[in-house]
């Protein structure tokens, strides 16, 4: 009796454990199907315009997080690329500077879609545009500004940037700028505007005259305030996650959060480690640095830490920006065979912030997206070859395709089709 009852055990095991490995198979089928019928997009891409050349460009398979070839591999349709420009002096001249880097971004970006790959990826400038494009089998870019800073004074070039493609604008960075303070102040305390300056509560009209998205991701929590009620539109925070879970000034609060909701706009749940968890990151980060820096010295190359590249003279960064990655990739490759290297964030830390939102403010006012190239990227989703991914950790945890469809870019073209019918009533 008793072998009859231990092969009945084992018989039970064995089953269980088939039974565990066709339910993961079946999940995983059904995570590939959704990811296939969803359009996903990712609202926060950076770009360098070195990778936009004749001869080195998206259309190879860069060392950089998102390009054509990582796009495909991962299924990820849609990349909102950025022109950024970091803070300044707020000076005519300083404006002027700036004002280069932005348009050398946007001719970067059009060059792409319409000189070196316009067979594999065309600008959308309406989420009518996103359809159509994706239905030919095209990947779809799309164009937002992180800093109003390189526009100086003058309004117009309000319009000027959105005639270029621009559909969403965030009015500051780090650091206050001539239009809004910055989450930055939180660090001392000391505020330029207290929220928006006038130049900026103009530009806010500006913006929803135009149908220009406005993005509340850097500037303050007063900045977000009166930006909330000033708009005629509602609006977005294009690459945040919830303070709650991770006490970053980059982060929204649930006040915040709860602000966004009753204005009927959007928080794209970013994929930065250290706005996802602190410990973790902390953790993570500190072990490999010191990993990432004997690397580079094995290598014979001078190491700074990522923190360091804007004050690095114009030759330096340039060398970093060229053997950043090959550093990190060899670094990544070493440390997952060691055993004693403390976890990475992780798709499940970046799900749980997801899972936090939708819960606070419900399934229409969250979306997605990764800073890639910009800091992004995490375990599991560390560049777009990966983006399948975070479909699978959705299906996991019990999301429907109609939910997904939402998070993965739904919500966000709803909240873009909402601020262009403003527009046109403004008109």
């Amino acid at each position: 009796m008793k072998y009859f009852t231990l092969f009945f055990c084992i018989l039970s095991i064995v089953s269980c454990g088939q039974s565990t490995e066709d339910e993961q198979m079946a999940l995983r089928k059904k995570a590939e199907r959704i990811h296939q019928n969803v359009i996903t997009i990712d609202t926060h891409d950076d770009i360098n315009i070195r990778n936009f050349t004749d001869s080195v460009n998206y259309t190879q398979r860069l060392e950089t997080q998102v390009n054509l070839p990582k796009m495909k591999e991962g299924g990820l349709d849609v990349a909102w690329f950025i022109v950024y420009t970091g803070q300044d002096s707020l000076t005519p001249s300083a404006y002027e500077r700036a004002e280069e880097n932005a348009m050398a971004k946007f001719q970067a970006i059009h060059k792409l879609c319409e000189e070196i790959a316009p067979d594999e990826i065309e600008l959308a400038l309406t989420s009518e545009d996103v359809r159509r494009i994706h239905k030919k089998g095209k990947l779809v870019a799309m164009i937002g500004v992180e800093n109003a800073y390189p526009m100086g004074e003058d309004l117009e070039n309000f319009k000027r940037y959105h005639d270029l493609g621009a559909r969403y604008v965030s009015l500051s960075h780090n650091g206050h700028s001539q239009f809004a303070d910055s989450n930055t102040g939180e660090a001392d305390s000391i505020w330029l505007h207290n929220g928006l300056s006038d130049l900026g509560k103009k530009a806010v009209i500006e913006m929803n005259r135009l149908g220009i998205m406005i993005d509340i991701s850097h500037p303050a929590k007063s900045s977000m305030e009166q930006i909330i009620a000033l708009s005629k539109a509602p609006i977005i925070a294009s690459h945040s996650s919830a303070r709650a879970l991770c006490d970053h000034s980059r982060n929204l609060d649930d006040e915040q959060l709860l602000w966004l909701k009753e204005n009927g706009g959007v928080v794209q749940t970013v994929a930065f480690s250290s706005y996802l968890n602190t410990d973790k990151d902390k953790a993570r980060r500190s072990f490999m640095e010191e990993l990432y820096e004997k690397v580079a010295d094995s290598l014979g190359i001078t190491w700074h830490n990522r923190s360091e590249y804007r004050s690095l003279p114009p030759d330096q960064r340039e060398e970093f920006l060229e053997n950043y990655p090959k550093v990190v990739s060899i670094g990544k490759d070493i440390a997952a065979k060691m055993p004693d290297a403390p976890a990475a964030v992780n798709v499940q830390d970046f799900a749980d912030h997801i899972d936090y939102m939708v819960g606070l403010i419900g399934i229409d006012h969250v979306g997605i997206s990764s800073d890639f190239d910009g800091g992004g990227g995490i375990e599991g989703w560390s560049d777009a070859s990966e983006t399948f991914n975070v479909t699978l950790e959705l299906v996991k945890r019990g999301y429907t395709e109609e939910e997904i469809a939402k998070l993965w870019g739904g919500n966000l073209l709803r909240v873009l089709d909402e601020v262009q019918a403003v527009a046109r009533e403004m008109e």
